[in-house]
């Protein structure tokens, strides 16, 4: 089975629209998990034209009035993969990610909130996160591909490209 994961769109907030790399390298997956700050729920809209869509809460989906689970739990492959936005504080902290995934009882974790792309094997749980395609910090614009087959897995960060200013980003900045 292969999932696109992607996570802190923001859009309409931060982009008008998911980079068509991102649609791109999602062609041929069977299930996209976004790991919240949607923003809109015109992003599930999207890439539901792909693939069943996968969505959980983040902390700016609550901010923009989506109403949509904290946490999800589900099964490929014969893994358990456990999908949150991951707001752990200091942000993207390995030993309170694992917590989570223990709590949820799961084999992967895929969070959000950092902006910034991780794969990291803990005790007996991988703990993944896509980074974001349109506002990363200190780092690439991502997303991933996992590959489960026979419960095993693999991982691929895919670069979108440099980030490109809209003109929605000056719009929010005006000139004097």
């Amino acid at each position: 089975m292969l999932i696109g994961l992607i996570s802190d769109t923001h859009i309409p907030d931060r982009a008008r629209q998911i980079p068509e790399k991102v649609l791109e390298s999602f062609e041929n997956v069977d299930l996209i998990i976004h790991a919240g700050d949607l923003t809109t729920r015109a992003v599930i809209d999207e890439l539901e034209k792909i693939a069943p869509v996968v969505a959980i809460q983040g902390n700016m989906d609550r901010v923009a009035g989506l109403d949509l689970p904290k946490a999800q739990v589900i099964e490929a492959e014969g893994m358990k993969i456990g999908v949150a936005h991951g707001e752990v504080y200091p942000r993207a902290d390995t030993q309170q990610l694992l917590y989570l995934a223990k709590e949820l009882n799961t084999n992967i974790l895929v969070t959000g909130h950092s902006h910034q792309p991780k794969i990291e094997q803990v005790e007996d749980v991988l703990l993944l996160n896509p980074g974001s395609p349109i506002v990363p910090r200190l780092a690439d614009r991502t997303v991933m591909l996992l590959e489960i087959n026979n419960k095993n897995v693999d991982v691929e960060i895919i670069k979108i490209g440099a980030p490109v200013c809209s003109a929605l980003d000056f719009d929010q900045y005006p000139r004097d």
